[in-house]
């Protein structure tokens, strides 16, 4: 069974208006907030074999976060597809960059990570919104990521509040 993990990064400041958005960084509450999500993953037997990341700055300092919390270092490949990507855009990418790894986590932005979670799985805690720094886990029903758009059931969804 293949399992597909999505995170939104974390809250970004938007202090600068001067600033681009793919360098806005991580605001107080972020960085909080990805350390905390990481802490409770380090709780529970979640691990990824493969991790594709959005290039921007908010993404890289959520997984430097989040891996603080974990207590383990995590090795992203930085995709720059998953800056602006759409739903299908990120279908596409996780067959073509996993095919050797069972699970595989994608950390981008919204609002394409909430409308793929939403369209994989239909599930009711995901239709109101997808927080930042919010981790959903997907069982998928096929074995190969050829088949990821055949959608899969949601497991967990870890949101920073549930752990404050």
């Amino acid at each position: 069974m293949k399992t597909l993990f999505l995170l939104r990064h974390a809250e970004s400041s938007r202090d600068d208006p001067a600033l681009a958005d793919f360098d806005r960084a991580l605001n107080a509450r972020g960085r909080d907030d990805a350390l905390r999500v990481g802490r409770a993953l380090a709780q529970l037997p979640i691990g990824f074999d493969r991790i594709l990341a959005s290039p921007a700055r908010r993404v890289v300092e959520t997984l430097e976060q989040l891996a603080a919390g974990y207590g383990q270092p995590l090795e992203p490949t930085y995709e720059a597809g998953l800056y602006q990507a759409t739903a299908a855009s990120l279908i596409d990418l996780a067959r073509s960059c996993a095919r050797d790894a069972d699970s595989l986590l994608l950390v981008g932005h919204n609002p394409a990570i909430h409308e793929l979670a939403l369209g994989l799985t239909g599930d009711e805690r995901l239709c109101a919104d997808y927080p930042t720094a919010a981790l959903a886990e997907i069982l998928l029903h096929g074995r190969n990521w050829s088949e990821l758009d055949n959608g899969g059931k949601l497991g967990r969804f870890i949101r920073p509040r549930d752990f404050a």
